[in-house]
């Protein structure tokens, strides 16, 4: 069935490609973005992809008048929540902004949702909720903390929204903990799209391969892994996204509050990504190998089991889909969006 969804921060690399995918489920689509770390170029070509059209909204969501007016305009259904600064290292140096924005922005987004009775929300939350977890894989129930001012305020959010439920529990909410999403849609058409120099590995070894930048920096090759190098969970960004779809069928059956980690349950170390995407592109990848970082852990993926199990979700996508799919997203895109 059709419904109204409303996406903020939906222009952004995970938000893009959600829309995308509700879009292929005929769902109508309100984005409102203030462009402040994505590019409204991405909704254009989801819109000429999918052949389909969206209303979108460029404006803060702290800015409550112009945020009003979005709820009504529209009949929505349900409120998909990516809108947030989100670079860990920049976090730790300008946190009041970090707090300020992802926090008070959700405030107003969840009074504006209260006001027009919209009790269906999905969180973009994240697995640095988790901390350096003592054991792996993690699963949903592990103790959470946080090791910057961006964790923090994810697991903030999710306290807020622990403490609305706990107060009306006529809504529904689901706490989506991504694990690391890489890669592009397969058209290579929409994609990550860093400013500067990227935070994120993938697009750093894209852009190294491409020649754009010299060399992948490598934090640490002592950490107790087989190799040396950190271990996260990659996932292809069109599975999370459709990891969201999967999120508001669920929240269709009235199940509360439910939280469900997003990852392939497959850890894959910095070394093996860079040999899977030399393998799948044939480009050289070349790197150096610097300390440790502050803050950074030695390996964390996820237990899948709970997302399979009530989200009938399962990732399709590997490593070497993902390294595909980047490079191809860097070769069609070489300087990201046209500005």
């Amino acid at each position: 069935m059709k419904k109204t969804i409303l996406i903020t921060g939906g222009a952004g690399y995970i938000g893009s490609h959600t829309c995308l995918e509700l879009l292929n489920c005929s769902h109508h689509i309100v984005v409102a973005d203030n462009l402040c770390n994505s590019s409204a170029e991405s909704l254009k070509r989801v819109k000429e992809i999918t052949g389909k059209k969206i209303d979108f909204y460029e404006i803060n969501i702290l800015e409550r008048e112009k945020l009003t007016k979005v709820f009504e305009n529209h009949t929505i259904h349900a409120v998909i929540h990516f809108a947030g600064l989100k670079a860990v290292g920049e976090s730790t140096k300008i946190p009041l902004q970090y707090y300020n924005n992802n926090i008070t922005g959700t405030l107003v987004l969840l009074e504006l949702m209260e006001q027009y009775n919209v009790k269906n929300f999905v969180f973009s939350s994240s697995a640095t909720v988790y901390g350096d977890p003592e054991t792996l894989p993690i699963t949903e129930d592990f103790p959470t903390s946080t090791t910057n001012p961006y964790g923090s305020t994810k697991l903030f959010i999710e306290e807020i929204l622990r403490d609305l439920y706990k107060s009306d529990n006529s809504w529904n909410i689901a706490l989506l903990r991504y694990f690391n999403p890489v890669g592009a849609h397969i058209s290579g058409r929409i994609g990550e799209d860093p400013k500067g120099i990227p935070n994120n590995l993938m697009p750093y070894i894209s852009q190294v391969a491409a020649g754009t930048l010299k060399e992948l920096p490598v934090f640490g090759n002592d950490y107790p892994t087989p190799d040396g190098t950190g271990i996260r969970d990659f996932i292809h960004v069109t599975d999370l996204a459709k990891g969201h779809i999967a999120a508001l069928l669920k929240l269709d059956t009235a199940p509360g509050l439910v939280i469900y980690n997003l990852g392939t349950g497959k850890g894959c170390s910095v070394l093996e990504l860079i040999n899977a995407f030399q393998k799948v592109t044939g480009k050289k990848v070349s790197y150096k190998i610097f300390p440790r970082r502050a803050g950074d852990i030695a390996a964390c993926y996820t237990d899948p089991e709970k997302a399979q199990k009530e989200l009938n979700f399962k990732t399709q996508f590997n490593i070497s889909d993902m390294a595909r799919d980047a490079w191809n997203w860097q070769t069609k895109n070489p300087d990201g969006y046209p500005s």
